[in-house]
């Protein structure tokens, strides 16, 4: 799981990223607002953990700048603000949950699991097929077919297909396919994005039929193939 932790107090940052590490998940620091915007402008995130006492934008505008901009990643407030009007100011802005400093981090862990289940089934819910032109996932089935025909992927493939139909024409760069599909936090000098990239194309790309594009220096583009489609 990858998780954004928006958070200046170095004592409870500390705390929460060895809990949750310690946990198998993988977190991501964020000392105000500001920083916390450009890491979700670059990239998707699991969950967002939120103080509201931050220095400049504070942790319920920032919530409403994500919620405006139509990003529905669960958020779940953390906060040493425990009034009533607290709670519902951070949840009208568009706070999933709110969870009062100090607390348990057994508490934390449950509130992100119970979270990211309602955020999943909710997703399924919406999702039961995906399709690009000519390609059809059943998502309960695990099965692919292009032009009517089965397709049989690897499990890393199925994952990185149902990733680029979850995230069509935006480029993704290399990292955070490294991130969502193999759990990869890091730049290295792997290859392994663009050798499961070129499985996947030979698996269903047919001639005339092009869905992955290159984009140099940057990543890849998942577009849904157009009838006279150049390769």
């Amino acid at each position: 799981m990858t998780i954004l932790l928006v958070e200046d107090d170095t004592r409870i940052s500390d705390f929460v990223i060895k809990g949750l590490e310690e946990a198998g998940h993988t977190v991501t620091l964020a000392a105000s607002a500001e920083v916390a915007r450009t890491y979700i402008n670059e990239q998707e995130w699991d969950i967002i953990l939120m103080d509201i006492m931050l220095p400049g934008i504070d942790g319920v505008q920032l919530t409403k700048l994500i919620r405006y901009r139509r990003n529905q990643t669960p958020i779940l407030v953390l906060s040493a603000l425990d009034s009533a009007d607290n709670k519902v100011d951070a949840l009208d802005s568009g706070a999933d949950d709110y969870l009062v400093k100090p607390f348990h981090f057994n508490e934390l862990l449950s509130r992100i699991n119970a979270l990211i289940r309602r955020a999943t089934l909710a997703h399924r819910s919406d999702r039961e097929g995906l399709s690009s032109g000519p390609l059809l996932v059943n998502v309960d089935e695990h099965r692919v077919t292009v032009h009517g025909e089965q397709v049989d992927l690897s499990p890393k493939e199925y994952k990185l297909l149902v990733y680029f139909l979850e995230h069509p024409n935006r480029v993704i760069a290399r990292t955070q396919l490294l991130r969502a599909v193999w759990g990869i936090d890091f730049e290295n000098s792997t290859n392994v994005v663009d050798v499961y990239i070129s499985y996947l194309r030979g698996k269903i790309e047919r001639p005339g039929t092009k869905f992955i594009h290159t984009v140099k220096g940057a990543g890849y583009l998942w577009k849904a193939p157009t009838h006279n489609q150049d390769q």
